[in-house]
């Protein structure tokens, strides 16, 4: 995500008899940056504000009122374009336990939280503010690239996206540098405390048994700004939109170990002259340059509902800034396919999926929107 101005008096827009709709006309909210249903059955949505609210309703196209789940204002620092909160995962056995997680920019000193909440037991709707238990902090040098989505995986392990840690460039040469936890999809097993940390580190993580000094949490590394990621629902596959520096952004499908090449590469292209090794670097599926206006990408969802089906098995996403959206098909490696579907007057900053999993985009002009059949 990088700065935009908000754009006010959306049109819905049409693909043949495809559209994208307002999907609760009645509901509005300030900066949503994530989309989430609890896998619960209950049928209820969850938007997280970038200014550290947590909103619940009943996913209703009617519903005109919506609940506050979380608020951690005080907690949270949104000072910067990029900072906030910026994300929210619910545990697989939520049904049970009660237990979601946040990602979240505070200050004094500026850093990444990584913490969980629990439900309260009087109302569903309602979390517990006092019950947070913090899993991971880390530095953030500066106020942009913070990455923030979080998603458990198939394996049931919590992954998160970490930026490499801001200003232009990366020039802390974070990326390729496996001493620190930026740049990075970090990946932790939250059901396993493990001395003093609320969380143990999966015995297959690609450093688990580092002694080289390499943090043993990432996943994969070599990325800028991972703003998004998504697991497939039927492959398992790992996607992520990651920022670009100034001329092009990138999809990549995350592979375990793998370093995507930041700030060595951007795209597929070569970022640092000087040094561009690519022995062992995992590029794109998929890049786009800023030649239209395009200049960050929002990762979304590769598309399992039914409701649509001339998206099954796509990659559905856009870019924050200029509201294009397009379909990547990337079944063949050699020949990936990507179409543009629409052109919208607001900026993107999220999709999300429901409990059917049919797929819903964040704007920044305040609403939430729907894919659906005209």
């Amino acid at each position: 995500m990088s700065c935009a101005q908000e754009n006010s008096n959306p049109a819905p827009a049409s693909n043949g008899n495809l559209e994208i709709i307002e999907a609760f006309p009645s509901l509005s909210f300030e900066r949503p940056v994530d989309f989430q249903h609890a896998g619960d059955d209950s049928k209820r949505l969850f938007v997280v504000e970038q200014r550290g609210v947590i909103s619940v309703f009943q996913n209703d196209s009617k519903t005109a009122e919506k609940s506050e789940f979380l608020e951690i204002e005080a907690k949270v620092d949104d000072s910067g374009n990029e900072e906030g909160l910026l994300g929210l995962a619910f545990h697989p056995d939520f049904k049970n336990n009660g237990y979601f997680y946040v990602n979240y920019t505070a200050s004094s000193p500026n850093r990444t939280v990584i913490s969980r909440f629990k439900v309260s037991s009087s109302n569903p709707n309602q979390a517990d503010p006092s019950s947070e238990l913090i899993l991971l902090e880390f530095e953030q040098p500066y106020s942009n690239h913070n990455g923030g989505q979080i998603a458990f995986g198939p394996d049931g392990n919590l992954y998160i996206a970490v930026g490499d840690g801001g200003n232009g460039g990366d020039p802390k040469g974070n990326g390729q540098n496996r001493n620190t936890l930026l740049g990075t999809i970090l990946r932790i097993d939250v059901n396993k405390p493990n001395g003093s940390k609320s969380y143990s580190i999966p015995s297959d993580n690609p450093f688990a048994n580092s002694s080289s000094g390499f943090q043993k949490e990432i996943y994969a590394y070599g990325l800028r700004n991972p703003w998004r990621l998504s697991f497939d629902s039927e492959t398992g596959e790992l996607w992520v939109g990651d920022v670009g520096q100034n001329k092009y952004e990138e999809i990549d499908i995350i592979k375990n170990g793998g370093n995507y090449g930041w700030n060595t590469m951007e795209g597929f292209h070569c970022y640092n002259s000087s040094n561009c090794n690519q022995e062992g670097l995992e590029l794109p599926v998929w890049e786009y340059d800023r030649s239209r206006g395009d200049i960050s990408i929002t990762g979304g969802y590769v598309y399992r509902g039914s409701a649509i089906q001339q998206l099954k098995g796509l990659y559905i996403y856009a870019d924050y800034v200029s509201g294009r959206v397009w379909s990547l098909d990337a079944s063949s490696s050699t020949s990936p396919v990507n179409t543009e579907l629409f052109d919208m007057d607001f900026a993107i900053s999220s999709f999300g999926v429901d409990e059917n999993q049919e797929l819903y985009l964040c704007g920044f002009d305040g609403k939430i929107y729907k894919f659906n059949l005209n």
